[in-house]
């Protein structure tokens, strides 16, 4: 066994494979323009904690029960997901990376850490304000190189007595929010057939769709050059699969999650809506506002409020997000599409737009142009990503991101043992990022992640909680 610094203890470090009847000797599956702007993108990391009762939570039972189960429910997943078991790699005669899985290849695999840790359970899933390095110990790293990166990588955790957490570390050029839900409900669905002793079989709207060839008119070419202005090498290979990491934003500041129930979003949208023809006599009101419009609205400002009340100087701000393209692609692709296939937008917020009183109108609005903007022309007004990244930053904007989906039903993925204590998109700490999902439970409402500097979160919580009052 071997100790960290976080006091985690390493029981286990596996790959897990397919079954190997089940696959074939090698494939290859292509990356999209869509993958190929993640290539070097920092991974995204998800958290999901469990509770667990005696005997489950006793470590003789987790380790000689549960972890078998998790382990085989995953090989039995990938022989589905074949892609994840292999790697992403570039030849040298090849003009773009693909990924690539080789049968019986000591490389394959998906990484899995089987781990214990004395930390607090109750302290680590609680919603409350908290040290923001404290999930960190139970997320695994991805290893990549100039010459391959890993897909996927897992850690399962053992609270002893408590319950038990399971981190996942995805390339982003491989998994999109939505194509990773669909892996975690394929592993979480099957681990369940297991414990049933039923023949696993994988339901149908679970069987993910790898065929790139659907998807026409991708740029690939562009999305390289696109790529090599967001995600520069450190030695200007441009064939380096080594992705770029930034670091988590983890001195002084502290991790918190806040909830808006569906009464707070109806509250919200009644008052962003009353506001709209008064302030836009030209246009005519839209009949309501998604929860993600609402959302993203009034946590932008309230960041934008709370940076900008600690941090003087902080006036500017940009707001991007990513717009899922499956549905408005010509021809649309089917729902189980796995891989990327969203686009980021942006929006230029100045201190006027979020110090007034109507705020949350105003950037509620932007939001809401720029969609149906989208929704009307479709993939021919798809943003050139690293031109406004590039933008934004040599202008002063700080800018805030969003990860996530309250459309994931993330607390719906029972392995068993009982639906998720607590889900988080740890990755969020590599910038100002706000992890959007949705509700535990299950009532409409929203959960909102955030790492800020503990003073900024001080007042952010403040304003947060008026705020609500106020509507």
């Amino acid at each position: 066994m071997a100790y960290n610094k976080n006091n985690i203890k390493i029981y286990e470090h596996v790959k897990v494979v397919p079954p190997s009847s089940s696959t074939q000797s090698t494939t290859t599956t292509p990356l999209t323009s869509y993958d190929l702007i993640f290539l070097r993108f920092h991974p995204s990391e998800r958290i999901y904690f469990y509770t667990l009762h005696d005997p489950h939570s006793h470590p003789s039972c987790f380790f000689h029960e549960i972890v078998p189960n998790l382990k085989s429910s995953l090989s039995l997943t990938l022989q589905h997901f074949l892609p994840l078991a292999g790697k992403i790699v570039w030849p040298s005669d090849s003009s773009k990376p693909f990924i690539q899985f080789i049968s019986n290849d000591d490389d394959n695999g998906v990484s899995l850490l089987i781990a214990e840790s004395d930390a607090d359970f109750d302290h680590v899933i609680e919603n409350s304000p908290h040290e923001a390095s404290l999930t960190r110990s139970f997320i695994p790293n991805l290893e990549s190189s100039d010459l391959f990166a890993s897909t996927m990588s897992l850690q399962i955790t053992l609270f002893p007595n408590c319950g038990f957490s399971i981190g996942i570390t995805q390339h982003h050029a491989i998994f999109d929010g939505k194509s990773l839900s669909m892996f975690v409900k394929a592993w979480a669905y099957l681990c369940n057939k297991i414990i049933g002793f039923e023949t696993p079989t994988l339901l149908p709207e679970l069987e993910p769709l790898f065929n790139r060839d659907i998807i026409k008119g991708a740029n690939e070419k562009n999305a390289i050059e696109i790529l090599s202005r967001i995600s520069p090498t450190e030695k200007g290979n441009e064939r380096s699969l080594k992705i770029f990491l930034a670091e988590p934003k983890l001195e002084d500041s502290v991790r918190a999650t806040f909830k808006l129930s569906r009464e707070n979003l109806d509250k919200i949208k009644q008052n962003v809506l009353s506001k709209w023809e008064i302030f836009d006599a030209n246009e005519s009101k839209p009949h309501t506002l998604s929860t993600f419009i609402l959302t993203c609205a009034y946590s932008i400002v309230t960041i934008a409020k709370a940076i900008h009340g600690v941090e003087k100087e902080k006036e500017k701000f940009g707001f991007t997000f990513p717009i899922d393209y499956r549905a408005r692609l010509e021809p649309p692709l089917p729902n189980n599409y796995f891989g990327n296939c969203i686009w980021g937008n942006f929006i230029r917020l100045d201190s006027f737009d979020f110090e007034k009183e109507d705020g949350v109108f105003v950037v509620a609005k932007c939001i809401y142009e720029k969609i149906k903007m989208i929704n009307e022309k479709g993939i021919l007004k798809r943003e050139k990503i690293g031109d406004k990244d590039k933008s934004i930053h040599n202008e002063g904007y700080t800018k805030v991101a969003v990860a996530g989906s309250n459309r994931f039903s993330v607390y719906e993925n029972d392995f068993g043992y009982g639906r998720p204590e607590k889900v988080e998109i740890v990755s969020i700490d590599r910038g100002l990022i706000i992890g959007y999902g949705d509700s535990k439970d299950g009532n409409g409402g929203v959960e909102i992640g955030l790492v800020l500097n503990k003073d900024v979160m001080d007042l952010f919580s403040t304003l947060f909680f008026e705020g609500l009052c106020d509507n």
